[in-house]
């Protein structure tokens, strides 16, 4: 699983970046800081399944904390995007390239409207920053229709004189940015249009069938980040109700480093998506203190958290319906090193019991008897559907 940040320069994203993976990265107001895409490991965050059996986990990969199991995601931040980011501007047919392998995307947005269309700093309020999702939205449409359109003719023509199906072609076009022919084929049949004679097609219905496979293979959740800036209060309201189709989380990427590189330094206890932190060293500076006040009283007591992790978890748990289940034995929750239910797999929606097996290890798969419910300790079939927070223990014949 790969998320995609999107946004325009200067809007936080790379502040954002470094919140969700502490990576080493550049941050700076100014455009264009990101000019090769970064890559980290995120984290999201589950109750631990560990509390069910009254033990302590030891992840191999992630980390548990306080029970709260930390599951790693790759994250992909690319450079700002700019208008007209589809024709070249700004390197942005380089960037939107990066893009598509992104299951979905997290489009950081500065609702303190501090930052113009191309990303130069100006004061809070100046600028609808309404018009940053509309232009995105835009900018990666145009990008699915240029794709679209580069080729429309000759395998339309072809489908047309040769009846061959319409979505085939099309999952074939676009199967790089995860269209296959199921989602073509239902896309096409939505929209009403024409499948037996493609070349009737009006660059408006082209344009609007691009737009669907946008929205369908790049799903988006919003950060409206910089919400510790006064003026930003207002913009999220109003861009909740602007655009109900998207989840809209208030954010403050600065507030979230902050936080965790405070704790890294053992100065506070903070769990990332927490409402709250505790003080745990008494050589705070005052600035320290100063800057700790500052994030509970204009972050995590209006907003409840500073939304970067609410934001991961949204992407994939909300906006991708994915599970996380846990290998586990109903005898033994260890692996041969003792380790107490050391794995995690983030698992896509209806994952059978059967492609879990498949998950693990080809083999399991391959001599699949039965599955276990460890946590209720009932047999399931291969058809069985997981759900999150499962405990799976896999009976095979070899």
């Amino acid at each position: 699983m790969l998320l995609g940040l999107v946004g325009k320069p200067s809007c936080g994203k790379s502040t954002f970046f470094k919140a969700l993976t502490l990576a080493d990265v550049a941050i700076a107001s100014y455009p264009f800081t990101t000019i090769k895409p970064n890559r980290g490991a995120g984290h999201v965050k589950i109750k631990c399944v560990d509390t069910d059996f009254n033990t302590q986990c030891n992840p191999r990969e992630g980390y548990c904390t306080e029970h709260n199991r930390f599951v790693p995601v790759e994250v992909l931040d690319v450079a700002g995007l700019v208008p007209g980011a589809h024709e070249g501007k700004g390197l942005g047919n380089q960037f939107l390239d990066d893009l598509r392998q992104a299951d979905a995307l997290i489009h950081v947005v500065d609702a303190s409207g501090s930052a113009n269309e191309k990303g130069e700093i100006d004061k809070p309020g100046s600028h609808d920053p309404a018009n940053d999702i509309r232009f995105l939205e835009e900018e990666i449409d145009l990008w699915y229709f240029g794709i679209l359109k580069k080729s429309w003719e000759k395998f339309a023509k072809v489908a047309f004189l040769e009846h061959k199906k319409l979505a085939e072609a099309v999952a074939k076009q676009f199967s790089g940015l995860g269209v296959n022919e199921a989602m073509a084929d239902k896309l096409i049949g939505e929209l009403k249009l024409d499948a037996e004679n493609p070349l009737k097609w009006s660059d408006e219905e082209l344009r609007m069938f691009a737009t669907a496979l946008r929205r369908k293979t790049k799903p988006m959740v919003i950060a409206a980040n910089k919400c510790d800036i006064p003026e930003a209060a207002g913009n999220i309201i109003r861009l909740q109700k602007q655009f109900p189709d998207y989840k809209i989380i208030p954010c403050s990427a600065d507030s979230e480093l902050t936080l965790k590189m405070a704790a890294k330094a053992g100065l506070i206890r903070y769990i990332p998506g927490d409402s709250s932190f505790t003080a745990v060293s008494e050589s705070l500076s005052q600035q320290q203190k100063d800057a700790l006040n500052f994030i509970k009283a204009n972050v995590l007591d209006p907003h409840g958290n500073t939304g970067v992790q609410q934001a991961i978890n949204s992407a994939v748990f909300d906006l991708l319906g994915y599970s996380a289940i846990f290998p586990g034995g109903v005898n033994k929750l260890s692996d041969q090193f003792g380790r107490v239910l050391p794995d995690c797999f983030l698992m896509p929606p209806k994952t059978t019991a059967l492609d879990f097996a498949f998950k693990l290890h080809t083999d399991f798969s391959k001599n699949f008897i039965r599955a276990i419910d460890v946590k209720k300790k009932l047999p399931v079939g291969k058809e069985h559907i997981l759900q999150n927070r499962d405990v799976v223990e896999i009976v095979s014949g070899k």
